[in-house]
């Protein structure tokens, strides 16, 4: 999978990620991204050993009393075992989307938003937006561009848009200065992860009505 990935993640995203600087629902991108892309987990590994060694560093030796170590260990070895609740099987979402939506691809919650284009907002904390899109073979998204950063990851199929073609894995990282209209291949319905940390700017009248209903 992460060898027909084109498009991935910067090595400043990766770096936020790693120091715990995102809100949840860019921390769900990346951890989504990272489930199917080697190359960049792989990256994101070398950047939290780096800030390891970092806090390794700056530490300060606090001395333990005696028999911490003994009693740390009397709790492991008699605490319960934390039962790990099997992952749903699905070959669209990945584990960590599984997670969020309750199961797989068919148990999405989706919600019409027009021209055949569906989405499902995910819960997350309040400073960013996830959200599942549906894009139907052959549609489009309204024209936009944006108030601030977009990330959008393909699950399903593919779509075009002014600056490249993005299949599953791939990442289009928007900001300020891109103005596009993605399209999904006509070959098979688009299904993607969508992150915003600021609404979108579109420039048709109708879609300006509906937005905050929608909340895109």
């Amino acid at each position: 999978m992460s060898n027909k990935i084109k498009h991935h993640l910067t090595d400043d995203l990766l770096m936020a990620y790693a120091a715990g600087g995102f809100p949840e629902a860019f921390d769900l991108m990346v951890a989504t991204h990272l489930s199917l892309c080697d190359h960049c987990r792989a990256r994101a590994e070398s950047f939290e050993a780096v800030g390891g060694c970092v806090l390794q560093d700056q530490d300060e030796s606090v001395a333990l009393s005696d028999g911490s170590l003994a009693a740390t260990m009397a709790l492991i070895a008699n605490g319960a075992p934390i039962a790990k609740p099997d992952q749903p099987g699905c070959s669209v979402l990945p584990a960590p989307l599984q997670d969020y939506v309750g199961g797989d691809v068919n148990d999405i919650q989706w919600r019409a938003i027009g021209m055949g284009v569906k989405q499902a907002i995910l819960p997350t904390t309040r400073e960013a937006t996830a959200r599942l899109l549906f894009i139907p073979a052959g549609a489009a998204v309204p024209d936009h561009s944006h108030n601030g950063m977009e990330l959008t990851m393909v699950l399903q199929g593919a779509f075009s848009d002014e600056v490249d073609h993005f299949a599953r894995g791939d990442v289009e990282i928007a900001d300020e200065d891109l103005h596009h209209t993605p399209t999904a291949d006509i070959y098979e319905d688009c299904i993607c992860l969508a992150v915003t940390d600021a609404p979108l700017k579109f420039n048709k009248l109708m879609p300006r009505l509906f937005q905050p209903f929608l909340r895109i």
